[in-house]
């Protein structure tokens, strides 16, 4: 799989929770023939929002997407990226009210797939039920890297991890071209999901750069070293939970 390719959604959701759990061939073939409904969504558009209750999940076929919170004032905390082959609200099949907002942050396709299909999927297939829980395991420990990102590293090393998190997520569904990637984040997303200003965080892209830890061409960002920049951001992949053949 090559980024330049379009895939299925159902593909996608194979590829997504084959890197982190093994699935057999009925399962795929399970997974082949969910019914799922295509939508295109523009950027900054909301998915959905909190309070509401949806009765589908999302996947994330193409484009890139961000969980986030308000507070009182208004101002804005990004909680996590999804990228394709992510479905960021899984867990309503299980919480009948949402208390998170799920926005594009590019142009979106996305597949929806109702709540009943995904039940009645799991009593036929038990093994799914572990795969989708776990994969709901992998994003909470994904958050709490996260805290830790914020709250104990400088920005510097919290941007570089970010980085280095994009690469192996997007890699694990074949969307890395050898260290190229797209990382379609703005510099306002950026802080938001780091605790820093945008002015702080183009200082840092500015940084990371000159120190050659990454190279930019618009949306695409390259990796010339691989270590160093892991050296960087503090970045150890154990937390996402990814089997080593997605990776290598």
């Amino acid at each position: 799989m090559t980024p330049s390719e379009s895939h299925t959604p159902q593909e996608m959701m194979i590829r997504k929770l084959e890197s982190i759990f093994a699935l057999t061939s009925e399962e795929e073939q399970a997974l082949i023939s969910l019914p799922i409904q295509i939508k295109f969504l523009e950027t900054n558009r909301n998915i959905v929002t909190v309070g509401d209750q949806p009765s589908h999940c999302c996947l994330i076929v193409e484009g890139f997407t961000c969980v986030h919170k308000l507070s009182v004032e208004g101002k804005r905390q990004i909680i996590a990226f999804h990228v394709p082959g992510d479905i960021p609200d899984l867990q309503s099949l299980h919480l009948q009210v949402l208390d998170i907002n799920i926005s594009s942050i590019t142009r979106c396709k996305l597949g929806f797939i109702k709540h009943t299909d995904l039940h009645q999927l799991c009593e036929q297939h038990p093994r799914l039920t572990p795969a989708l829980w776990r994969e709901t395991l992998v994003h909470a420990s994904i958050f709490r890297e996260w805290l830790l990102n914020n709250g104990q590293r400088s920005a510097y090393s919290r941007v570089a991890h970010l980085i280095c998190e994009f690469m192996l997520r997007l890699k694990a569904v074949g969307l890395v071209d050898d260290t190229t990637f797209t990382m379609p984040v703005t510099q306002a997303e950026l802080a938001d999901a780091t605790g820093i200003t945008p002015v702080h965080a183009n200082r840092v892209l500015q940084a990371l750069r000159s120190d050659g830890l990454i190279s930019t061409s618009r949306q695409q960002i390259t990796i010339p070293d691989w270590h160093e920049i892991q050296l960087a951001g503090e970045f150890d992949p154990l937390y996402l939970h990814l089997k080593e053949e997605a990776i290598t």
